[in-house]
């Protein structure tokens, strides 16, 4: 069992050490609060949530991922390398494509809500 609780301390710490260190990190879970507030707000249904909350885990999942590959990558190829790039810009592509997928998402749910609650009021 306290392997169990040790390895979960080492996924804070991860997720610590993102957020200290990655900007980017910090801005996604700041878009998690909103979103999150948002729904509330908006009282979006069950499969509403599940879309959001599958959107937040892809996002947040693909820049820890993105951090870890970017500091291995550095840790082995400290000096420039032209490969090391290419990995490191292929593994910033896989955050952009996730945050993308999750403000279409994000749009498709909230947009339509925020329209009947402003444009009527109108």
């Amino acid at each position: 069992m306290k392997k169990v609780i040790r390895s979960f301390g080492y996924a804070f710490k991860g997720i610590g050490y993102a957020f200290k260190t990655q900007l980017n990190f910090r801005i996604h879970s700041v878009a998690t609060l909103i979103a999150a507030a948002m729904g509330f707000w908006l009282r979006i249904s069950t499969a509403e949530w599940l879309w959001i909350i599958l959107c937040i885990a892809i996002v947040l999942l693909t820049e820890l991922l993105n951090t870890a590959i970017e500091t291995l990558t550095d840790l082995v190829s400290p000096q420039y390398n032209e490969k090391a790039g290419h990995v490191k810009d292929v593994s910033a592509a896989a955050v952009v494509v996730s945050a993308v997928f999750a403000l279409i998402v994000g749009m498709m749910i909230f947009l339509p809500k925020l329209c009947l609650l402003f444009c009527h009021a109108a």
